[in-house]
């Protein structure tokens, strides 16, 4: 591995990495004591509503706020025209606006902003706006959207090719006219997925704290701080030193708070700097259902070739994703998919072309797994047909092409380190019992008419970290303090959102320390305190920021040594002395603070190819899944579930085992029932009791989950990325279960029963 890259420490006999340690925010949220946005407050604090468009895309003739304003309760309004710095809220690029200046173009578009005493007062002032529109042209659907005669969505600045073209990108590796020619088998598809909400338990929030000379405060529920501090200072017109950015106890993300609270947080700087006075800014479930970012809707053609032993020589394919209204963070959601799209399989030719593409749609944004479960569902599918025909057993022909350390991925990088993937194929297989299921499963249908059952595979890869479309930002801070007391303090820029990162982090620096974790606290996340760390999304946290807190752990140990040697304290007894230790930092001036830092490697990932090293390392992971089918109905059971991953050492093997059951779920969710219909760029869901969500009803009652630890030499104590792996995962399993029972071709999700007794009528 590159040289240049952080080293971490692999795992030696330790009783901290891997144990089950309680996590530390439990109490209170068990409780209900943890503070979210919702339940903070200040002096003077206002609340804010926000005046959004009726329609899709529309020039705006006139905005008559008179009735809004006659509201008693009524502080101020704020338009576009009230904005001190730019009217934009950067993600990636700069086409979105924080207020709709001359046209809307999705139904929810921020136009103005109502701040009231009360929230009620916020709510009852903002239904009395006027909003006079000339209408546009709309265009709904991103195939649609291609059209030559199509109306323009896009801002003209962003589009790479065509109107509605955002983005363009390609895979190019070696030939496939060749590596068709070769194949004595080819098989072709196309799959379609739609909208998946984040079904968050705490809807979007912030509170905008105006300070002194001329600063910001935010407080909110996000997953990002250092993008909400940039879009904040540059809607304000202020340097990024007066805007701080405070974490709260955040109530869930997965991805739906990456790049949406920098729109929440920059509307309410805006409410809050007219004002003067501190604004909270909380959407209520419609609200966030109807305007926040989704998982975006995808239609994948994929073609691929293999030989008459399963050997793949080719795949072929091209897929258009519905961004929405705006770019934000679809550029590296397209990407990702980009390079995901081959799976974890050797594949010498490759051709692919990946579009973004504008509609007047909600704009859609990150979702755990961002942008790799739309064409894992493709891959994992055409590797079922290519069994088939063949007569190849599923499990086999996933073994006979899976990358092994020393074969080059899809992008042409050669894989070295950590590489278990086909481990977690033959361990999952053996906890599924997959060959004696098939045959059970078998017996089962050729006696049962109403009800079938079905088992299927999914093996899936994905790249840790930002890889090669923004190495930029794969980079983590963490600041360590040793307390007078002994205790030890520190903080990174990453974020808790309920997936145990504080626990994680906290069993790494009470390891690297040599201290009771009990005597480690971890604070939120303030970007006063630490630098930018990058997000907290592509399963970066535990390996980026455990580097950092390594680093940091290591230099402040050093002083804690000398400290030590010098009382005369042995190292066994450090751990019981260091009230002592710290009084003698305390009495003689030492510096008790240190800082770490964590990198990943340069890349030379070329984008005009899409060849080269894309990521640091990968995770992976095999799941198997089964289903039962009412004939009937079309309702779909899953009633046995195997998963084994490979992330590298596991830092809590219970979190990490909660995290996959979770995932699990929202995976059986996005192939099985969650579905928001959209006509003309309204969507047709606003609520929890027309957006199905999987219960504990739902979750195969027999779950095992299990792992294969392949240690990477580069993350801290050998860990690498998990989180949004299970959901990867989990889905195609599902639906390949589904297709195994009906044997028939299941290629669009969700299959709800309507679509399921589709398939039945149609199926042989």
């Amino acid at each position: 591995m590159n040289d240049t890259k952080t080293k971490g420490l692999t795992p030696d006999a330790s009783d901290m990495i891997g144990a089950p340690v309680l996590r530390p925010d439990a109490i209170d949220k068990v409780r209900g004591e943890a503070k979210y946005v919702s339940d903070l407050v200040f002096t003077g604090m206002l609340h804010g509503r926000v005046i959004r468009s009726s329609v899709p895309h529309a020039r705006i003739n006139k905005v008559d706020l008179s009735r809004v304003e006659e509201d008693p309760n009524v502080i101020c309004i704020v338009t576009s025209d009230d904005v001190p710095g730019e009217n934009v809220v950067h993600v990636i690029y700069d086409d979105q606006p924080a207020l709709a200046e001359e046209v809307v173009r999705y139904i929810g578009e921020p136009i103005a902003l109502v701040v009231a005493k009360d929230r009620t007062s916020a709510e009852r002032a903002a239904k009395q706006a006027n909003i006079d529109y000339d209408p546009l042209p709309v265009v709904s659907d991103p195939i649609a959207a291609l059209a030559d005669d199509a109306p323009v969505v896009a801002v003209p600045a962003v589009v790479e090719e065509g109107k509605n073209v955002f983005n363009h990108m390609r895979l190019r590796k070696g030939n496939v006219e060749d590596g068709f020619a070769q194949a004595d088998v080819i098989v072709e598809g196309e799959y379609r997925t739609g909208y998946q909400e984040h079904a968050y338990l705490e809807t979007q929030g912030a509170i905008a704290v105006p300070d002194e000379n001329g600063s910001m405060t935010i407080y909110g529920s996000m997953q990002c701080p250092f993008y909400v501090q940039g879009a904040v200072a540059r809607v304000l017109g202020l340097p990024l030193s007066k805007v701080r950015v405070i974490q709260t106890t955040t109530g869930g993300a997965f991805g739906g708070k990456e790049d949406v609270p920098s729109l929440v947080s920059s509307l309410a700087a805006l409410m809050a700097w007219k004002a003067r006075k501190p604004v909270k800014l909380i959407y209520d479930r419609t609200e966030d259902i109807l305007t926040s970012s989704k998982r975006h809707p995808s239609v994948v053609h994929y073609k691929t070739g293999a030989k008459k032993d399963g050997t793949i020589t080719a795949i072929e394919a091209d897929f258009v994703y519905n961004a929405g209204a705006y770019q934000t963070l679809s550029s590296a959601v397209l990407w990702r998919g980009l390079m995901h799209i081959a799976g974890p399989y050797r594949v010498p030719n490759a051709k692919v072309d990946a579009y973004s593409v504008a509609t007047n749609t909600v704009p859609c944004g990150a979702f755990r797994g961002f942008g790799s479960p739309q064409v894992i569902f493709p891959h994992e599918s055409q590797m079922d047909k290519l069994a088939e025909k063949l007569g190849i057993d599923r499990l086999e022909i996933r073994r006979r092409n899976v990358l092994k350390a020393g074969d080059r991925t899809s992008t042409n990088q050669l894989l070295k380190d950590s590489v278990g993937i086909l481990d977690t194929i033959d361990k999952a297989g053996e906890m599924a019992h997959w060959q004696e299921r098939l045959a059970a499963i078998e017996e089962f249908n050729k006696t049962s008419e109403d009800r079938k059952r079905g088992i299927g595979i999914s093996t899936i890869t994905y790249g840790v970290g930002l890889g090669g479309k923004a190495p930029f930002l794969d980079k983590a801070g963490a600041y360590m303090k040793l307390e007078a007391d002994g205790s030890i303090a520190f903080s990174v820029g990453t974020v808790e959102m309920g997936q145990g990162l504080i626990t994680a982090l906290t069993q790494i620096a009470a390891e690297s320390l040599h201290i009771p974790v009990e005597r480690i606290h971890m604070a939120q996340v303030d970007s006063s305190r630490v630098p930018d760390s990058g997000p907290t999304v592509a399963s970066r946290g535990t390996m980026m920021s455990g580097l950092a807190v390594v680093d940091a752990a290591k230099k402040l140990r050093e002083r804690i040594d000398a400290v030590a040697a010098d009382l005369g304290i042995s190292k066994q007894d450090i751990s019981t002395e260091m009230p002592k230790i710290a009084q003698t930092f305390w009495l003689k001036n030492l510096d008790p603070a240190v800082e770490g830092w964590g990198v990943t490697a340069p890349v030379d990932w070329d984008a005009e190819t899409g060849l080269g090293n894309a990521y640091m390392v990968y995770a992976y992971a095999t799941h198997i899944a089964e289903v039962e089918v009412d004939m009937a109905t079309g309702e779909v059971s899953v009633e046995e579930f195997v998963a084994v991953h490979d992330s590298g050492t596991i830092v809590n093997r219970q979190l990490a085992a909660g995290q996959v059951e979770g995932g699990i779920a929202q995976g059986l969710g996005f192939a099985l029932m969650e579905e928001i219909p959209q006509k003309d760029g309204k969507l047709l869901t606003s609520g929890f009791t027309t957006y199905r969500i999987p219960t504990i009803r739902d979750v195969a009652p027999n779950t095992k989950v299990d792992f294969v630890e392949a240690v990477f030499p580069y993350g801290p104590y050998g860990a690498k990325g998990l989180g949004e792996v299970p959901l990867m995962a989990s889905h195609t399993a599902v639906s390949r279960a589904v297709a195994h029972a009906l044997k028939a071709d299941v290629s669009s999700y969700p299959l709800s029963p309507d679509r399921v007794k589709g398939i039945v009528g149609t199926a042989v």
